[in-house]
């Protein structure tokens, strides 16, 4: 059986909590590994007061949903839980936890790259920063984008 969970919301998240509700009642899992993002005070060369992320209610969580199918399908893996953030956030805010589960390490480390290569370049959201020069709307990366290529 596959466990998965998936939320958008403006809400926090409670890391440990969300880790228990992944390995609950599962006795096959060996491992589980979680990444959580979180707003930096610094984005190219310019300080950030406050960022601001928008999505498409509906199609974003259909989207994240049919990418932890995908990686469901790609690796050997029993759970995902995927939690990003909308509204205005702080510095130092949590944004997002990608938390995956399998009975060894190597496949919960690969699933959880693999999703979060995919939300940071493919899931409908806009990022708008809050910086002394005004705000401004934040393109992907390069970088973000030749790592989610590595991938096809």
């Amino acid at each position: 059986m596959f466990h998965t969970h998936i939320a958008v919301q403006t809400a926090d998240f409670d890391v440990s909590e969300e880790l228990r509700l992944l390995r609950a009642a599962d006795a096959r899992i060996g491992a589980v590994c979680s990444f959580v993002g979180t707003v930096r005070d610094r984005n190219d060369g310019s300080s950030v007061a406050s960022m601001e992320l928008e999505h498409y209610p509906g199609m974003t969580e259909k989207s994240i949903a049919e990418m932890v199918e995908a990686a469901r399908q790609r690796f050997d893996i029993y759970g995902a839980r995927v939690i990003h953030r909308v509204g205005l956030l702080a510095p130092q805010d949590q944004i997002v936890l990608v938390a995956v589960s399998s009975a060894h390490r190597g496949e919960s480390f690969t699933a959880c790259e693999f999703l979060m290569d995919y939300l940071k370049t493919q899931a409908p959201f806009w990022k708008k920063e809050d910086t002394p020069d005004g705000a401004r709307w934040v393109d992907a990366r390069v970088a973000d984008d030749a790592a989610m290529a590595r991938w096809n």
